[in-house]
């Protein structure tokens, strides 16, 4: 027996443009705080929303939220290809936002892959949504060498992809990636003060990537960034957030940082964590390093109308 479960939207497509049938995407990870905010942007897009669910978060919030958008909501266990391929059919791209460790990047992904390819689903977003790690080594970032694990997967089906990089999302600037601090009024970073750096919001993440997966002429590779930054710019954004005056704390070079990520890991290990604090530390080598800094020149007009949120607005509004 299958766990698969459909539920027609409860509102028709935002603003239809057109006569002709409105695409349909299957969106993977639709509870989470990036498949929200995609799923929102699809359907503005005019587009129709198949929202992947685990069965037991069928009755919460985030579901209630897909409905009330006029997604479709469709209940499969990712073990199940039969109705995992159901699920697929008829869809023109499947969006993976799914986050997590081995069991559901490499694991739960290549389910999905399998199941949108047995449905000839042209084409597949893998959920990366991050700074470049194809130009990273093997063992600098744990998260990083899953998604690079499933790539090769990927890029051996019969099936066209395009992955999102987006360097890291300015929000976290606002608390869990601990370069500004607000009470000492300190930037605190290893290495170059100079070097640039990638950050785009989850929101223009959200609307560029709805964009993409409703234009079927995306290149492998798509790199977009709301705003490239050194350190120095940080200092300047978050002094023009707040008016107030903030100085520069450089803790060391990044051998420093790299032996921080050692001794972290040893004392805290949190292996089965999705971000343990020593996973943040080697994102953090990764962009200081400069080694997963985006290509140039970056997509971001290839989508008209995106307002691309600067680091100021993202720190003033969190005042």
């Amino acid at each position: 027996m299958t766990s698969l479960v459909l539920e027609q939207p409860t509102s028709s497509p935002a603003n239809p443009t057109t006569a002709t049938p409105p695409a349909t995407i299957v969106l993977a990870g639709a509870t989470g705080a990036l498949g929200l905010l995609i799923a929102h942007h699809l359907r503005l897009r005019g587009a129709t929303v198949r929202a992947l669910v685990r069965p037991g978060a069928t009755t919460k919030a985030e579901a209630a939220s897909l409905r009330l958008q006029g997604a479709e909501v469709v209940a499969v266990e990712y073990t199940e290809a039969a109705a995992l391929t159901a699920a697929c059919t008829g869809a023109s791209c499947v969006v993976s936002a799914l986050s997590g460790l081995r069991e559901v990047i490499v694991d739960a992904q290549t389910q999905l892959l399998h199941a949108a390819v047995a449905a000839g689903v042209p084409r597949f977003i893998p959920s990366d949504f991050s700074a470049d790690f194809t130009r990273l080594p093997e063992g600098s970032n744990r998260n990083f060498d899953l998604r690079r694990e499933f790539q090769r997967r990927l890029d051996q089906a019969p099936i066209r992809a395009t992955s999102i990089l987006n360097g890291m999302f300015t929000d976290l600037l606002t608390g869990q990636a601990p370069l500004i601090l607000p009470g000492p009024r300190r930037v605190v970073y290893w290495g170059d003060a100079d070097q640039p750096l990638d950050f785009t919001t989850m929101i223009n993440t959200a609307e560029f990537t709805a964009a993409a997966a409703l234009d079927d002429t995306t290149p492998r590779y798509l790199r977009i960034a709301g705003e490239v930054a050194t350190i120095r710019g940080l200092q300047t954004a978050a002094q023009q957030a707040t008016g107030h005056r903030f100085k520069l704390l450089r803790v060391g070079g990044l051998g420093v940082l790299a032996t921080m990520i050692k001794v972290t890991q040893t004392l805290v290990p949190a292996h089965n964590e999705v971000f343990p604090p020593w996973q943040g530390m080697q994102y953090l080598h990764n962009m200081l390093s400069g080694q997963a800094k985006l290509a140039e020149p970056l997509d971001n007009t290839r989508y008209p109308g995106i307002r691309w949120t600067p680091v100021r607005e993202v720190l003033a509004a969190s005042k």
